[in-house]
């Protein structure tokens, strides 16, 4: 049964960081292309980030870039999002998600979503 379970959400204060982290399993990296989306209330799904062991790269939605890193850790079989001066705008639920190709917002597989919460 393929599976995937994020964790590491919770409450942080604006420019504070967090690291989201997404465990497969029933399939390994080296078959799908991990994404993690967000979707903030009243807002619709969006991607912010992807890796990729089937194209070797990783890719970032402009929101993100230079303050999320994403990386695989093959031997974990997950996939961590590191969020770095986090702002408001950042907080909503983020989902990893397993298809062929990055960002897809028709993913294969999904997890469950972690909160995460930039507030003051």
């Amino acid at each position: 049964q393929l599976q995937l379970v994020e964790s590491g959400g919770g409450l942080v204060q604006p420019g504070g960081s967090l690291r989201l982290s997404c465990v497969a399993s029933g399939f390994t990296l080296d078959d799908y292309a991990i994404s993690w989306f967000r979707q903030a209330p009243g807002k619709e799904r969006e991607g912010v980030s992807c890796i990729s062991t089937i194209t070797g790269g990783t890719h970032y939605e402009d929101s993100v870039k230079g303050r999320f890193t994403i990386s695989g850790d093959k031997d974990k079989n997950t996939v961590n999002l590191q969020m770095n001066s986090l702002q408001p705008e950042d907080t909503a639920v983020y989902y990893c998600a397993a298809d062929r190709i990055c960002l897809s917002p028709a993913s294969d597989y999904w997890g469950q979503g972690t909160q995460v919460t930039v507030s003051s």
